[in-house]
């Protein structure tokens, strides 16, 4: 796989848990808020869309899911 392509496999399973959890990009804020992450509603969807967050970003979006463990592929 090419770089762009695990950006968007990244990205991908990023939008499965946040559907999975039911979670929309407002609510996503709203929980990395309270663990002291400060993003903007905007901030968030552009690096979600364009697959560009880094893998701490990830990693904290799992924590704020309750996520303990992430499969890479089915």
């Amino acid at each position: 796989m090419t770089d762009v392509e695990w950006s968007r496999h990244a990205c991908n399973l990023l939008k499965a848990e946040l559907a999975r959890a039911g979670i929309g990009y407002e609510e996503l804020v709203r929980r990395l808020a309270e663990i002291g992450i400060e993003e903007s509603y905007k901030g968030i969807a552009a690096k979600i869309n364009r697959g560009t967050f880094s893998f701490a970003f990830f990693m904290q979006c799992m924590k704020v899911l309750g996520q303990k463990t992430v499969r890479l592929s089915e």
